[in-house]
């Protein structure tokens, strides 16, 4: 038997939106065929949709871990080009999400292309995912204004993803969507919010020339009643409360996880590497974004406090722009500004700062969510170009205080840790051999090294992919890297991203032998709606002149 279900042929891209009215007569079909025998007989239930897709039209304090180098040792500290590779435990089980469209919500609140999406979750709980990812966009929450929460869209969601046995993991997204690697829409911060940004811009991060990036609020003023009345990170925690009272009765079952979003494209860094208007490109070393007065005021405060006040003047004078390596500048050369008594007083304080941001939301999301059974979570980014030169620039300018003779993950560790919160990190899927030399880019030293900072620091480690890769070796790598007899294996892995290239014929068979082998070769199962099958086929159909798709298992 096969159950064909048909939608917009734009089901799952974004950009298609713009022009639903052209395209809302196309169908997109799925044929999912369960075989009875070794030579089957297909039977089709067709259901045929129309809809219509909505259109996206005081003093600063020294920060809680600034100059405290000394929690940990040198003896942590080491040469990250060495590292273990770790071996696998062929029974253990790596359940594997799907992250959905970044516009799975509509800008009036409601669920996108809600037949369509219910025909994708079909296909993906017969491919044995164990379940889906979405960004709970605070530009669409509370875009009516404070404290004014429309979880329309996200209650259907979740209800959809129960009816098909699937799991939820839920995304706390402070962040702007638009301008960065994979944005294919654009999801402003509140427009309430935008408004007191407008009055006061160094409400956002700011580089050495002034630019101003309204990606995320500027962590210079967490503790500030910015917001109308409220702090940030006030903000942050009322809507995290909201989102627990709407979604009590989900929370531990189908909602399995939070994660807390902390910066720009929801991963606790700073926006140091920003691609809108060509503000930045692969592989620049990114700029320091400590240049509002929040941050200004912070490290002036820092400088004082040890005696030091010309080194709170400002930031570096000689860290380059966004576009140059390090070997052209004089912070981040091999000998340069990076390694001195200023440099090290610098990057402390700028990664503590990030370091304490993190620490306060996670502080009020553990306390928000305890006792409910879902997980939370905290992502970090996975950036290795200049990963092989001794200051790692790129790395530096985003915050995160790695260096050839420092270790800046086990802080981030165990700060995570701290809180129960798992690591989940980014380029799982990516080798050294597909990276232009000229970069000095190294993912999987950078993978091993935040496996056993995670390990070190008895934190759980999950992964994602961190561009769109739909091949057999990205697959492959991910599986390599995610199990380990050292203990320090990942606890889960999401994958970037549900959309309609996912479900090509070879694309889709990559996919389900990938859910297959991290699932430890386990039967997959059915959705309630299905009734029997294996393993999940897709290829393309053409029928009576419409482009679709076909999902048959076989």
């Amino acid at each position: 038997m096969a159950l064909t279900l048909h939608s917009s042929a734009s089901f799952i891209n974004p950009k298609d939106t713009k022009n639903s009215a052209k395209t809302s007569d196309q169908e997109f079909s799925i044929s999912l065929s369960f075989p009875k025998s070794l030579k089957p007989t297909v039977c089709r239930l067709r259901a045929k949709n129309s809809i219509h897709n909505v259109q996206i039209s005081q003093h600063d304090k020294p920060p809680l871990f600034a100059m405290n180098s000394e929690v940990f040792s040198t003896r942590e500290e080491r040469l990250h080009e060495v590292g273990a590779v770790e071996g696998h435990k062929s029974g253990s089980r790596v359940p594997v999400f799907i992250m959905l469209p970044l516009d799975t919500v509509s800008i009036s609140g409601s669920l996108n292309r809600a037949k369509a999406l219910n025909a994708s979750l079909m296909a993906l709980k017969s491919a044995g995912v164990e379940g889906v990812m979405v960004d709970a966009w605070w530009g669409l929450v509370e875009k009516d204004g404070p404290l004014k929460y429309n979880w329309q869209g996200y209650t259907e969601l979740v209800e959809m993803v129960q009816r098909h046995g699937l799991k939820l993991q839920v995304v706390m997204s402070f962040h702007q969507c638009g301008g960065n690697v994979g944005d294919s829409c654009n999801i402003p911060l509140p427009p309430w919010v935008l408004e007191e940004i407008s009055k006061n811009p160094d409400l956002v991060y700011t580089d050495r020339s002034g630019r101003r990036n309204p990606e995320y609020i500027s962590l210079g003023c967490d503790s500030l009643p910015v917001l109308r009345g409220r702090t940030p990170i006030q903000v942050y925690s009322d809507y995290m409360m909201s989102f627990r009272e709407q979604f009590k009765d989900y929370l531990g079952g189908v909602i399995v996880e939070i994660q807390v979003g902390m910066g720009p494209c929801g991963e606790l860094r700073y926006p140091s590497y920003p691609e809108t208007n060509g503000t930045w490109r692969f592989p620049g070393i990114g700029e320091f974004q400590c240049y509002d007065k929040y941050m200004k005021a912070s490290l002036q405060a820092s400088a004082v406090a040890i005696g030091k006040n010309e080194w709170g003047q400002n930031g570096p004078h000689d860290a380059g722009n966004y576009h140059q390596f390090p070997e052209d500048t004089g912070f981040f050369k091999r000998e340069g500004t990076w390694n001195t008594e200023y440099g090290q007083f610098f990057l402390q304080w700028y990664s503590a700062k990030l370091l304490e941001h993190g620490d306060q939301i996670l502080a009020a999301a553990a306390a928000i969510f305890q006792a409910t059974g879902a997980k939370l979570s905290g992502k970090v980014a996975g950036i290795h170009w200049h990963y092989k030169t001794r200051s790692h620039a790129a790395e530096l300018t985003a915050g995160y205080y790695n260096t050839l003779f420092r270790d800046g993950y086990i802080p981030i560790a165990h700060m995570l840790g701290k809180h129960g919160t798992v690591l989940n990190f980014t380029c799982m899927e990516m080798r050294d051999g597909e990276q232009p030399a000229s970069a000095n880019c190294s993912p999987e030293g950078l993978v091993r090294q935040v496996k056993m900072a995670a390990k070190a620091a008895k934190t759980e480690l999950a992964g994602e992919n961190a561009l769109e890769r739909y091949d057999e070796g990205a697959f492959q790598q991910v599986l390599a890297t995610s199990r380990s007899d050292l203990g320090n294996g990942l606890s889960a892995f999401t994958y970037l991203r549900m959309n309609k290239r996912l479900f090509d014929g070879e694309n889709w068979r990559n996919l389900v032998n990938f859910v297959k082998s991290m699932e430890g070769g386990r039967k997959v199962g059915l959705s309630e709606f299905d009734s029997s099958g294996s393993d999940l086929y897709v290829g393309f159909i053409k029928e009576k002149n419409v482009k679709a798709e076909e999902a048959a298992l076989v």
